[in-house]
């Protein structure tokens, strides 16, 4: 699989860091936001992350998550 990451991200890291993230939703029950036939939550993520279906928030040092 061929990873293209989106220009909005700073980093392979922040992309890596969300898709991540992203899996672990996935793991533990959270829906798919697009169809494909990859079943493995990491390929999912990769896929939601790289059409920018997963947004994110980048936090200051010291600044806390808004709900």
């Amino acid at each position: 699989m061929t990873v293209k990451i989106p220009e909005e991200f700073d980093s392979k890291f922040r992309f890596i860091l969300v898709a991540a993230a992203r899996a672990k939703q996935l793991q533990h029950g959270a829906p798919p936001r697009i169809k494909t036939e990859a079943r493995k939550p990491a390929s999912i993520a990769v896929l939601e992350v790289e059409q920018n279906l997963v947004p994110y928030v980048i936090l200051k040092p010291g600044e806390k998550k808004e709900e």
